[in-house]
């Protein structure tokens, strides 16, 4: 009789037990962006991570690893005018960001490719502009700090280039002049790699003295959308479009101050079930337990045989695919795992001691996804939480 007047109260603290469990699981799970990013820039700062611009406009946010429970906190609104396919890097508690495509004002024809730098103060959460100019579009580029002094960046538009092709395609009535706005397309999309004048210069840019260097010459052909991965001075840079429409799927290492400083690695396999690796641009990178991983990434598949078969405008007629595969590199050879829960490419990525955290991206319908996901390898394959 005791028991069963007891069980009332059993029951309760049962339930309370399980409420208690099931939020302690909820609080452990990876919060989504309060808006979904796509083509923006992203930085870590110690625990602290943060994302901002491109789809998001000039709206910047930040997550504390070390205390997830409150999730994306909006900072300071970016300073200049809103920008896509900028790259931004650290030093100290700063982020700089450099580069990227978009309006000078609201009503201007066409976009630039923009040559300022701003900086964020991740003490003072505010923004600046800084003082300098970069020597080259940096559109695309990838970047990195090997030693919290300067920043180091690869590829890049080149922007006189650049901003006569927007001006003209955008200021060319499509409607009333199809064959003149056709022509300016398959001119532009119809030249040899070489052609496009990428940034092919390994340049540094030091706060400190407000330099920049050129540190030599990449004996690759310049790519940009490249996934990038760092080890302490190390860069390992991965895939990319070597030219709109066609990617590589080359794989480089870059040793800061090594006399010879690129190393070429192996490169993606193909997926499963496809004849070639076609190369992904804006694909998701980082390490988890030992090894790196690569995820979705976009391309054309079909591209690479059309370029082979002498094809300049490779992508001519092409879906863009949105690929959701994740590859490994384990001891220094790929593999491919499982796949991403869909396609998504071109957003953020972060090595975190959980794994690596992916957040937003663009989805096959091209929109900007406000999931976040963490990927972590547990030896056989990809473990992936939301």
């Amino acid at each position: 009789m005791k028991i069963i007047n007891n069980l009332p109260r059993t029951l309760s603290l049962l339930a309370t037990t399980i409420a208690i469990s099931c939020s302690a699981v909820a609080a452990e799970q990876w919060p989504d962006l309060p808006k979904g990013i796509k083509d923006g820039i992203s930085a870590q700062v110690g625990n602290k991570l943060y994302v901002g611009l491109g789809a998001m406009g000039n709206d910047f946010y930040m997550l504390d690893l070390n205390a997830k429970d409150k999730g994306w906190q909006k900072q300071a609104s970016f300073s200049g005018p809103n920008r896509g396919g900028a790259t931004a890097s650290v030093i100290g508690d700063d982020v700089y960001v450099f580069g990227g495509s978009g309006k000078v004002q609201s009503d201007d024809k066409s976009p630039i490719l923009f040559d300022t730098v701003y900086r964020y103060d991740g003490n003072k959460n505010s923004w600046s502009q800084v003082n300098t100019a970069s020597p080259v579009g940096l559109l695309g580029a990838a970047s990195y700090s090997p030693d919290n002094q300067q920043i180091v960046f690869f590829g890049g538009y080149d922007k006189a280039y650049f901003d006569q092709y927007l001006s003209d395609v955008l200021t060319t009535d499509k409607e009333a002049n199809p064959e003149a706005w056709q022509k300016i397309v398959d001119d532009y999309m119809g030249m040899k790699p070489i052609d496009y004048r990428w940034n092919r210069s390994v340049l540094s840019y030091s706060p400190q003295t407000n330099q920049w260097t050129n540190l030599g010459t990449s004996p690759y052909v310049p790519n940009c959308g490249a996934a990038i991965v760092t080890e302490g001075k190390n860069a390992l840079l991965v895939s990319g479009e070597i030219k709109p429409g066609l990617r590589t799927s080359e794989v480089k290492q870059f040793r800061f101050g090594a006399e010879q400083p690129w190393q070429s690695e192996h490169a993606l396999p193909a997926p499963n079930n496809a004849p070639m690796q076609e190369g992904v641009a804006g694909a998701f990178a980082g390490t988890s337990n030992g090894v790196t991983l690569v995820a979705g990434g976009a391309n054309f598949h079909g591209a690479i045989a059309a370029f082979e078969k002498g094809s300049m405008f490779a992508h001519n007629g092409l879906a863009k695919a949105y690929n959701p595969e994740i590859y490994v590199q384990k001891d220094g050879l790929w593999s491919q795992t499982n796949d991403l829960p869909q396609g998504l490419a071109y957003g953020a990525s972060f090595t975190t001691p959980e794994g690596v955290l992916i957040v937003g991206g663009e989805t096959p319908e091209r929109n900007a996804s406000s999931k976040v996901y963490m990927l972590a390898w547990n030896g056989n394959s990809v473990d992936i939480n939301d």
